[in-house]
């Protein structure tokens, strides 16, 4: 997709502003008279107050709409310079990227047609037709051809050299027509030949440790590490003919896959394409093993190509994590040690994909057993460090891994060896805690899809989150939410329905027993009361 093409598009430039008293957002109608308690409707009103009130209640800048785009895009794309600043001084990240495509409204049940309200949300210019996922608010400050949009944006810490989806940069848009785009263009070009100094400054404000611990309790020891590792490749400082190979070892539940997707997020923002996930227990048997590159000529698939090798043509400089990589057969392992060791692979086809620029992670279960024991026997010596010792890596955990993978030349390919130790009791009452509000949000979903799906309105009492977080497994992690809320909740939902028992417009609360003893709340059921009759159903 060219430049000349967007603009082809993109004929109007100025702000257009809707005819009607109302505007579109994600799909429902907001009269602009009524009060704007959505940051969305507020944005998309011109009303700064409103803005500012939802700010100052809770409302968070770097939320996503559920279709995929921040409260930063929709100022930006209305050319919104005011509500921009605003939003920057209050700590939007100007670098967060649109995650919004047709799909997405298709995840929450929405018709294609529904999903084009975008259409009646963003100006129209901004044609819902061209695909914008990757795009910044950077590049619709460029679109809109708004010098001091775009300098606002850069000064904030924008990066111009993030791009959309189809690989097009802020600048290849830039309209070199008018006066305000040869002033972004040299603004651009200056930040571009400034922009080592400027990230060393950026990563100053926000740590990259501090980034990758979102959403992570504990784990400093294998975080630090691991930073530590992504800090070297971004400065230059590893061998550039070889990829960047990491093992994340630990038991189950503790943050291994979480730590992999805060990595691809710090690296790719929210591009789909730089995070692949990949099962390796779906690569246990010898014939399976084709999948990873593609099966060779004369072979049924031959034209599809290769899961691995599919993803790393799409992103080359991808996050891979190759989760239970135990789990794989033997004939995998000399696919990936010509990955790691040559950065580049060659599908069925007989294509070679370059990816020396790709970060790969393995987790695995090897030794969690030992590394569990190991972090219990440290806490009860009331020892506070959370790093492993090097000879328990040497004695006990490398012999392991050389027994199980039988090669040391693979072994020897990997950069980091990340140790994940098992929670102490405060992270576990941490965890436990962040439990109860995911449980809180597990049953939302399910209170929209029993809306949505089957026109029925569902609530609940406060102490049927307190019965699903008391069945809640630490060790399983966040899986262990979803299958407990599925468990208790949507079992409970669907029996009733099938026999009959729930019908459309019913409004139905969860209940429950609770028990006298804390013993037994395991054994409590949830159960289902008709909110208008108050009798149990």
């Amino acid at each position: 997709m060219s430049r000349r093409f967007f603009h082809q598009v993109l004929k109007m430039r100025a702000r257009i502003v809707l005819p009607t008293t109302t505007v579109a957002i994600g799909g429902f109608l907001f009269d602009k008279s009524e009060k704007n308690s959505n940051i969305y409707s507020a944005i998309a009103s011109d009303d700064y107050g409103s803005v500012y009130k939802c700010i100052k209640t809770g409302q968070k800048t770097n939320q996503y709409h559920k279709y995929g785009w921040t409260p930063l895009h929709l100022a930006a794309a209305w050319n919104d310079e005011k509500m921009v600043k605003m939003l920057l001084e209050s700590g939007a990240d100007p670098d967060l990227q649109e995650k919004y495509v047709k799909p997405v409204a298709k995840q929450f049940g929405q018709h294609y047609t529904q999903a084009m309200l975008r259409k009646e949300q963003f100006p129209t210019h901004l044609s819902p037709k061209i695909d914008y996922r990757g795009a910044t608010a950077l590049f619709y400050a460029v679109l809109n051809d708004n010098h001091q949009m775009a300098k606002l944006l850069i000064d904030a810490g924008a990066d111009p050299l993030v791009k959309l989806h189809q690989g097009i940069s802020p600048i290849e848009v830039v309209d070199e027509s008018s006066k305000n785009g040869l002033m972004i263009k040299v603004k651009v070009n200056n930040t571009i030949k400034n922009r080592d100094a400027l990230l060393k400054e950026k990563r100053k404000k926000y740590p990259l440790e501090s980034r990758l611990s979102e959403n992570i309790i504990g784990q400093k020891a294998a975080i630090k590490q691991v930073a530590a590792a992504i800090r070297r490749k971004e400065n230059g400082w590893v061998d550039s003919d070889h990829p960047v190979v990491m093992i994340f070892l630990g038991s189950s539940g503790i943050g291994k896959t979480e730590l992999a997707k805060q990595v691809a997020k710090y690296i790719h923002g929210n591009m789909k394409e730089g995070f692949v996930r990949i099962d390796m227990s779906e690569y246990s048997s010898q014939h399976e093993v084709a999948r990873l590159i593609g099966a060779p000529p004369g072979y049924v698939g031959h034209d599809k190509g290769g899961q691995l090798t599919e993803a790393l043509t799409k992103c080359p400089n991808a996050v891979v994590l190759f989760d239970e990589i135990e789990k794989a057969h033997p004939d995998a392992l000399p696919i990936l040690l010509q990955l790691f060791d040559e950065g580049r692979m060659t599908d069925g086809q007989g294509k070679t994909i370059e990816c020396k620029d790709a970060i790969f992670i393995m987790t695995s279960n090897l030794a969690s057993g030992q590394i569990a024991d190991y972090g219990v026997a440290l806490r009860s010596k009331g020892e506070e460090k959370t790093t492993v010792d090097k000879e328990f890596r040497q004695s006990v955990v490398k012999p392991i891994l050389k027994f199980h993978f039988k090669r040391d030349e693979f072994l020897g390919r990997i950069n980091e060896f990340v140790y994940f130790l098992p929670f102490s009791v405060l992270q576990s009452r941490r965890i436990r805690t962040r439990a109860h509000k995911f449980f809180g949000t597990m049953l939302g979903l399910w209170k929209r899809i029993a809306k949505d799906k089957h026109d029925i309105e569902l609530s609940w009492e406060e102490a049927v989150i307190s019965v699903l977080a008391d069945g809640y497994e630490v060790s399983y992690g966040a899986r262990s939410v979803k299958h407990e809320s599925e468990r208790k909740v949507v079992s409970a939902l669907a029996e009733a329905y099938e026999t009959g028992k729930l019908s459309k417009n019913m409004k139905v609360v969860l209940s429950c027993n609770l028990p006298k003893n804390v013993e037994d709340y395991q054994h409590v059921q949830i159960l289902l009361k008709n909110k208008e009759t108050g009798s149990f159903i």
